[in-house]
C-alpha cells in the first residue's frame, strides 16, 4: 500500500478549508464565511507557487517510494490528513473525499492527472438541504418504504459524488437501400382488386450526434445510475479544475474508451441509420434494408458528472437499493425495498375489509 499526494484548498484569508457551494457557484470558508470565485482561488494558489514558499491554501503529503510490482492506480491508497495527520485508506477509484476523523475535505490530486486527467467537470447546482428535501418528498411518496431507508442516520449518507464518464460525439455519413411497396386495394362491384407497386429505396446523408454519455466506472455499471437521472446540460461543463472537487466525493476512471469502442459505434451507426429509416415513409411494407454507415471526426472526453447518492443494504439481505439525483437538474430515480410487512398488513386489512363489506352486502339481501 502507498501513500498518495494530497491536497486541500484553503481559505485565502483564514486558512480554513475551502468547500464549492452550488448555489452561488462559489467557494465558501466555513470559518470566516469569506467566498471565492473559481478565478480568485487559481490567482491566490498560483502566487503562492510563484512564491516558492510552502503554501497554505494547498497542503501536500509526498508519495512513499511505490513497489514495481503494484502501481499505486491498482492499490488500495493511503493518504495522510494535511489537517489532523491521521491516516486514512480509500479504494482505487477515490479521487477526493474527508478525511474520517476531522471533516477535512481532501483531493488525491494524482489520481487525476496524466492521463486521468478529466477534460471537463460539470460541477454542482443542487445543494445539499435541497438535495435532502427532494429525497425526503420523493420517498415520502412510497408507502412501502422500510422507515430506516429515510431516517436521520440515512439521510446523513447521502452524498454528492461526482463520477466519471465518457462523453461522445461523432459526425457520420452514411447511405441506406431498401425494397419498398405500396398496396392499394379498391372494389367495384362484387369485384376487389389490388394494385401492388414496388419501389427501391436510396437514403444518403450526414448526421452528428453530440453528449453522448457512456460510464466510465466499473462499479457503477450494475445499478445503471446515471442513465436513469439524465439528461445532463453538458453546455454547462467547464475545463477541469480540481478546486470544484473540494467538499464532495470523486471517483476516477477505471474503464478506457477503448474498451467500449465497439459498443459506441455500434449505438452510432443505430441511430444514423433510424434516422435515415424514419424518412421512409408513405409504404405498406420495407424489407430488404441494408445500410452502410462510415463514422467520422469521433471525440471522447473524459468529464466528471454530479449526482447525489444514498445507498442502503436492507437487513439479512445483500441486495444493495440506492437512491440517486442529477445534480444539476435535480432529477431522482432509484430502486427502493420493500417493508414486506407493511405489504402483508395492508393485504389483511383490505382483506378484511372485503370480509366485512360482504356480509354487510349479504345481510341486506338476505
Amino acid at each position: 500500500m502507498s501513500q498518495s499526494k494530497v491536497l486541500t484548498h484553503l481559505c485565502p484569508n483564514c486558512g480554513g478549508p475551502l468547500l464549492f457551494d452550488p448555489k452561488s457557484q462559489k467557494f465558501h470558508c466555513q470559518y470566516c464565511l469569506s467566498t471565492f470565485t473559481e478565478e480568485e482561488v487559481t490567482a491566490f494558489e498560483a502566487k503562492q507557487e510563484d512564491k516558492g514558499i510552502p503554501e497554505e491554501s494547498v497542503s501536500e503529503v509526498p508519495l512513499e517510494a511505490d513497489t514495481a510490482e503494484s502501481p499505486i492506480d491498482d492499490q488500495v491508497g493511503l493518504f495522510v490528513c494535511p489537517s489532523c495527520g491521521a491516516e486514512i485508506v480509500t479504494d482505487a477509484t477515490t479521487a477526493s473525499t474527508f478525511c474520517y476523523y476531522c471533516h477535512n475535505p481532501v483531493v488525491l490530486s494524482e489520481r487525476l492527472s496524466g492521463k486521468f486527467l478529466p477534460e471537463k467537470v460539470l460541477p454542482f447546482q443542487i445543494e445539499q438541504k435541497d438535495a435532502e428535501k427532494a429525497f425526503l418528498d420523493w420517498v415520502g411518496k412510497k408507502k412501502f418504504v422500510p422507515k430506516d431507508f429515510f431516517d436521520k442516520k440515512q439521510i446523513k449518507q447521502l452524498q454528492g459524488v461526482y463520477f466519471p464518464y465518457w462523453v461522445v460525439g461523432a459526425d457520420l455519413e452514411g447511405q441506406l437501400q431498401a425494397r419498398a411497396n405500396r398496396i392499394r386495394v379498391w372494389i367495384v362491384g362484387d369485384l376487389e382488386y389490388t394494385e401492388t407497386k414496388q419501389y427501391q429505396v436510396i437514403r444518403e446523408g450526414k448526421s452528428t450526434f453530440q453528449d453522448l454519455v457512456k460510464n466510465a466506472l466499473k462499479k457503477n455499471e450494475p445499478e445503471k445510475m446515471v442513465g436513469a437521472v439524465q439528461p445532463f446540460d453538458l453546455s454547462k461543463a467547464v475545463s477541469f479544475k480540481n478546486q470544484y472537487l473540494s467538499g464532495f466525493l470523486t471517483e476516477k476512471r477505471d474503464i478506457e474508451y477503448a474498451e467500449i469502442k465497439e459498443r459506441v459505434d455500434s449505438e452510432l451507426r443505430q441511430y444514423s441509420e433510424a434516422l435515415m429509416r424514419d424518412t421512409i415513409q408513405g409504404y405498406t411494407a420495407v424489407t430488404s434494408v441494408q445500410s452502410q454507415q462510415n463514422i467520422k471526426n469521433l471525440e471522447s472526453d473524459y468529464v466528471l458528472l454530479p449526482l447525489w447518492l444514498v445507498t442502503y443494504r436492507q437487513k439479512n439481505s445483500d441486495k444493495l437499493f440506492y437512491y440517486a439525483m442529477n445534480g444539476q437538474t435535480g432529477k431522482t430515480a432509484g430502486i427502493l425495498p420493500v417493508d414486506k410487512m407493511k405489504v402483508v398488513l395492508v393485504a389483511l386489512l383490505i382483506f378484511i375489509s372485503v370480509l366485512i363489506l360482504g356480509v354487510i352486502v349479504g345481510w341486506f339481501v338476505s
